[in-house]
């Protein structure tokens, strides 16, 4: 497949970003900027940000926002564009991503997905709280889809919001290599890390790749001490929600001394996202868990002397 837009990135001056989302207060501690990357290694059926996956720009549909113009059918050398009833429909076996259909929908039914933006401009957005982040003890996360997959992008991001005097904070899932993490580790003051379950064989079903190296970075970031440690957990049914589940990874997690746990349950708020996307939703047919059936895993947790949160 050829993507038309796409551009070179020069020393780890520019990446892809799908989001920046200003006064989020779920991504760490107080008020924050959370800067979302494109593009991730693994592929967990319950991802909320389906659009994050994939390391290049993608087109959204929303058929509810098609007024029926035309214009996008007119424009598309590749004729993967129909109209039924005034409402777009795209062949994505057909589309090239040239994004040409987005330039001509006024009623932003066809939107793009990640642009890419260079340190700059990303440290420049960012700025424009830093009064808020200083009085609440807040500052700027990198998330995604996984940040580190863009790693040169991501740290130096991360070194120039140190320099300009901001907290910093990574959302990951430790899936990248030792000296990628070490750099990084550097010039964070926080790790977010993501644990969705210690059985390798079960983190594979359910992401599509094995924890081995997930857990090995997971405790030598512990060991290092170069940043704080929040581990969360998303809470997934038949998956990791059994009480015997929860009994190991209390035993797993109590062997390192990580500041905060978080039991973050399941839900189906990204599910519309798949449809946008051309997309079947992995776990259809899946419930969401109960607020009394999180605490109840979250006080066995603490049964063991951790601390831990239900929600972010």
């Amino acid at each position: 497949m050829t993507h038309l837009r796409t551009e070179k990135n020069e020393t780890g001056r520019k990446g892809l970003v799908f989001s920046i989302q200003r006064y989020s207060i779920h991504d760490g501690p107080g008020i924050r900027t959370t800067v979302f990357f494109k593009g991730c290694p693994l592929r967990c059926k319950w991802c909320s940000n389906p659009e994050s996956l994939n390391p290049y720009p993608e087109i959204m549909v929303r058929e509810a926002k098609c007024n029926g113009c035309g214009k996008c059918l007119e424009i598309c050398s590749r004729e993967a564009i129909v109209l039924n009833n005034d409402s777009v429909h795209v062949d994505r076996s057909k589309c090239n991503l040239c994004m040409k259909c987005v330039d001509v929908c006024l009623p932003s039914a066809i939107e793009i997905t990640g642009r890419y933006m260079n340190v700059e401009e990303v440290v420049d957005e960012c700025s424009k709280d830093e009064l808020f982040y200083r009085n609440s003890g807040g500052g700027v996360t990198l998330s995604g889809g996984e940040p580190l997959y863009q790693p040169e992008f991501a740290l130096n991001l991360l070194r120039t919001c140190k320099e300009k005097g901001l907290s910093t904070a990574i959302d990951t899932s430790g899936y990248i290599s030792w000296k990628v993490l070490d750099k990084v580790l550097h010039c964070t003051d926080l790790v977010l890390y993501d644990i969705k379950h210690i059985d390798s064989e079960m983190h594979y079903r359910g992401t599509g790749i094995k924890n081995d190296l997930i857990l090995k970075n997971l405790k030598q970031v512990v060991d290092i001490k170069l940043a704080r440690v929040w581990i969360r957990i998303p809470i997934i049914p038949n998956f990791n929600d059994s009480e015997q589940y929860i009994e190991k990874l209390a035993a797993f997690i109590s062997e390192m001394p990580v500041e905060k746990i978080s039991l973050l349950g399941y839900h189906e708020w990204g599910k519309p996202k798949y449809e946008f996307l051309g997309r079947d939703y992995p776990l259809n047919g899946s419930a969401s868990l109960s607020q009394e059936r999180l605490q109840s895993l979250s006080d066995i947790m603490q049964s063991k002397g951790l601390e831990v949160t239900v929600g972010y």
